[in-house]
């Protein structure tokens, strides 16, 4: 299973369906500590398995065996400009003491993602978290994400009474590439196609597109689409991106957060196993013990 964007990790539930929005080329998740897998060990899989991760923490989360300045100094003195790291806390009322969190995050640490305190109404801090994410480039060189499509998405249309199908490869809200499996005459670069009746995962809707870019590949010829609405301008209709977009989400964070399950559930196991092997323990089936009387007969 590839992964094909930087993870972002926040313990901060409240802000799951925001952070997990793929309008703004975010893809994020939220990490959270569990038994099978504790979460020290969940971050040292993610930095060691995702370069360029960026991670915040929610330093007002109680979590066993975790002193949140103790433990964010480590690592950011093991891993430096590897990772970059950055701590959310609920605003404090006293003045003196977000000064001396601030003061430790920014200044004693030097975190590069920052010390960010959150409001008490969490519909203020929609517009905070944006920029936050936005100011550490977390959604890399994309603009917007880009999922691929299953083998049953396919797009259909007719110019000059001629009908055109292909197999789509991938889609974000900008732009799709397809493989056409019916192609009867070209089209030239840069010019657009009306009424295009595009199915994406299950999801229905009709599109004009201008073709920009054609690559040769081992499945076939490639073609980079982006789309147009009526007026000319670049992208979807706005009822059509809101859906689109709701279903790019499912199509990648559903693969990648079982991708993720799966691989937390590895390291927890291994973990176990080295407890285990530590502790001396074996893993033998006991016999019930007999009595004097019952050993006789």
């Amino acid at each position: 299973m590839r992964l094909f964007y930087k993870i972002k990790l926040y313990h901060l539930s409240i802000y799951k369906d925001f952070i997990g929005s793929p309008l703004h080329g975010y893809e994020s998740y939220i990490i959270t500590d569990d038994r099978s897998c504790p979460l020290k060990q969940k971050i040292e899989f993610i930095i060691d398995h995702f370069k360029d991760s960026i991670l915040f923490f929610y330093i007002d989360s109680v979590i066993k065996d975790i002193d949140w300045p103790y433990y964010i100094r480590e690592l950011q003195e093991k891993y430096g400009n590897r990772v970059m790291f950055g701590v959310l806390y609920a605003k404090r009322q006293n003045q003196e003491e977000q000064s001396r969190l601030e003061k430790y995050y920014l200044y004693d640490l030097g975190l590069p993602g920052g010390c960010i305190g959150l409001d008490i109404q969490q519909t203020n801090n929609f517009a905070l978290v944006d920029t936050i994410m936005f100011a550490n480039q977390a959604n890399g060189r994309r603009k917007t994400i880009r999922a691929i499509c299953d083998y049953n998405s396919e797009l259909v249309f007719e110019r000059n009474e001629l009908k055109y199908k292909a197999q789509i490869c991938d889609v974000s809200l900008n732009h799709f590439s397809c493989i056409f499996t019916s192609y009867p005459h070209p089209i030239q670069m840069y010019e657009k196609v009306e009424n295009i009746l595009i199915q994406v995962n299950g999801l229905h809707f009709s599109t004009d597109a201008v073709l920009l870019m054609q690559r040769q590949t081992e499945a076939g010829m490639l073609n980079i689409f982006m789309f147009t609405r009526k007026d000319g301008a670049q992208g979807l209709e706005f009822e059509t991106s809101k859906k689109l977009s709701q279903k790019i989400y499912h199509m990648v964070t559903d693969k990648s957060k079982s991708a993720l399950q799966d691989m937390f559930a590895k390291v927890g196991k291994q973990l176990e196993k080295e407890t285990v092997k530590k502790s001396g323990k074996k893993s033998v089936k006991e016999t019930p013990k007999t009595t004097g009387n019952s050993a006789e007969k």
